[in-house]
């Protein structure tokens, strides 16, 4: 290892680069798997709190931001199931929030349910959708873009927001927090009379999704099953993990974002192998007579090739450890500036993708080089060997 360092610092300024360079590709190649990361878990973000064991769905919905239409008959058909504890129906459709500070437009989630039934599995939230059964008063997702203003700092301070939605006056009482996704700036919460008041042309017997909690000890996939033979092809029966699912491979699959992402990070490892092959290819171009010196004193092939792959590994360490606390850094900027999910624990599972990864790119992609030098030596050492009296069939040149 000490040889392949000292070879490497010879020429600091070309190691300096080359250290930029894969630490460019570092962070190339973590920032795209991490914001495909967040576009997932963010997308994901209503299932997940949303209180229910198996939810029903359109099946012309592609994900929960535009949900289609189905009738809720279909909900209170699975309510006759001995297995169903209860059921909420669900109103969700985006609306026009008016910034009461600017008065710009913006849109926004809405969702309405009657406030009797159970709808997140947040703290403090049963306390707080008490307040939805006064006429025009909404709740307020904290975890909202600021450009819909400072909803929640005015709450804290004790006063009420009044603004408007889809051209109605209502009053933010209460705050909740749900955060944003890539399809979703901020959210309102309501009650189903208030929110078929905010969009009069929509019936009240066609929800959006529907909410099913099961009975202690009944097991959700079977009574997924069996809901699903029982009702129409009109709705889906999904479970919790399944509806989750669902909305993360909508993003992942059905858009070219996930694509997108996955090629960036293609590209990362790309650039990151052509810079670690250019710099060994010249500094193994400029101590080529070394090589064939070492070659025609005894030195196997293994060591020559050795040498090689250490200042690969050097490489690859060193520029990922910047890359490393760039990255980190730069989570923390696009979290707080997106609302986006940045968690330590996906960060964590990246930094040890990353490393490996780069470990192996440094190696692997430079192996072939290192063999191909070993095959440029032999006819260096050859010459060498027939200077000092050897015959080029000598035993020692068998490689």
């Amino acid at each position: 290892m000490l040889l392949g360092w000292l070879q490497l610092r010879h020429k600091p300024l070309r190691l300096a680069v080359a250290l930029s360079g894969i630490a460019f590709a570092v962070l190339l190649m973590m920032m795209q798997p991490g914001f495909r990361s967040a576009l997932c878990e963010s997308s994901a973000r209503s299932p997940e709190r949303f209180d229910y064991d198996i939810a029903l769905f359109s099946p012309d919905s592609v994900f929960i931001v535009r949900p289609e239409p189905f009738s809720i008959r279909r909900l209170y058909q699975a309510l006759g199931f001995d297995a169903v504890e209860d059921v909420t129906p669900v109103y969700i459709f985006p609306a026009v929030w008016k910034n009461p500070w600017n008065n710009e437009r913006r849109s926004i989630n809405t969702v309405g349910f009657h406030p009797d039934h159970r709808l997140l599995k947040l703290p403090g939230f049963e306390e707080a959708q008490a307040l939805l059964r006064r006429q025009d008063v909404v709740l307020f997702d904290r975890g909202s873009r600021p450009e819909f203003g400072p909803v929640a700092d005015t709450l804290d301070s004790g006063m009420p927001v009044v603004t408007e939605i889809n051209d109605r006056e209502m009053v933010v009482l209460g705050l909740f927090e749900m955060g944003t996704s890539f399809g979703i700036d901020g959210s309102v919460i309501t009650s189903d009379d208030n929110w078929l008041r905010l969009f009069p042309e929509k019936p009240r017997s066609e929800i959006q999704l529907g909410l099913i909690r099961l009975k202690p000890g009944h097991d959700a996939d079977r009574v997924r099953e069996a809901l699903a033979e029982y009702l129409p092809d009109d709705v889906l029966v999904l479970t919790r993990q399944q509806f989750v699912q669902r909305e993360k491979d909508y993003w992942n699959s059905a858009t070219p974002i996930g694509y997108i992402f996955a090629f960036g990070a293609i590209m990362g490892f790309v650039v990151g192998a052509i810079i670690v092959y250019q710099i060994l290819f010249a500094d193994v171009s400029e101590h080529l007579n070394e090589y064939a010196t070492l070659r025609a004193i005894g030195f196997r092939n293994g060591f020559v090739s050795g040498i090689v792959l250490q200042q690969a590994a050097i490489l690859a360490v060193l520029g990922y450890l910047p890359g490393v606390a760039i990255v980190w850094w730069l989570y923390g900027k696009a979290a707080a500036a997106t609302n986006l999910p940045a968690s330590s624990k996906s960060r964590k599972s990246k930094l040890g993708f990353a490393a490996f990864i780069h470990l192996i790119m440094g190696t692997v992609c430079t192996y072939p080089h290192s063999c191909a030098t070993t095959r440029d030596l032999r006819s260096t050492v050859r010459v060498l060997l027939m200077v000092f009296g050897f015959s080029p069939s000598s035993s020692f040149f068998a490689l």
